[in-house]
């Protein structure tokens, strides 16, 4: 009887932490749907961007890299390019194919490490550079190209909007839609033709 009562009570406790768990994953994902409009460029009282610190856990969109051997030595960017959207602004992006005015792209600089690998041979990413971002803001840019605004941190804590012919006259000028290169990312087109397909 004894054995029944304590076997009864785990089989509840242990129903209960399921549910709770459920519950709070449930939440999680909620809040996320619930606040499609939390902003995640945060900027300080001298209107500088702060640096993001967990874009890692960003949604990831793509890496690039335009090495050295194929530019005859000279390319604009030698290293890879990690790049990762803010996940309010990437839900937003699939149910509307539309950056929302508040989205934050961080670029993830590393180098070119290893041309060969126990896979065969390529470019394999070395060591971490720094990060680039570009936001959009209707308000805070609206004097920007589209009112996106490019910063470069190196080792700041934060950073000021760059000129814009540092680099938004080359994404006005080549890239596939509204200054994002979405023709070098097939996870954003993959998301936006799923919108569409609604």
């Amino acid at each position: 009887m004894k054995q029944q009562v304590l076997k009864g009570t785990f089989l509840t406790l242990l129903l209960a932490g399921v549910s709770g768990t459920h519950a709070q994953t449930a939440t999680a994902s909620d809040h996320s749907d619930s606040h499609p409009g939390k902003e995640y460029a945060i900027f300080n009282n001298f209107g500088d961007l702060v640096r993001p610190a967990d874009y890692r856990e960003w949604i990831f969109v793509g890496a690039q890299v335009t090495p050295n051997d194929m530019n005859e030595g000279k390319p604009a960017f030698p290293e890879f390019h990690n790049v990762y959207i803010d996940p309010a602004s990437w839900a937003h992006y699939k149910k509307t194919g539309v950056f929302r005015s508040g989205t934050i792209i961080v670029k993830e600089l590393a180098s070119v490490g290893t041309k060969s690998s126990a896979s065969g041979n390529g470019y394999f990413q070395g060591e971490f550079l720094g990060i680039a971002a570009t936001v959009k803001d209707k308000k805070r840019f609206a004097d920007k190209p589209n009112n996106w605004a490019y910063f470069g941190f190196d080792d700041k804590s934060s950073a000021a909007a760059q000129r814009d012919d540092a680099c938004a006259a080359c994404h006005k000028a080549n890239a596939a839609e509204d200054m994002v290169f979405t023709q070098h990312y097939p996870v954003l087109r993959a998301a936006k033709a799923a919108g569409k397909a609604r």
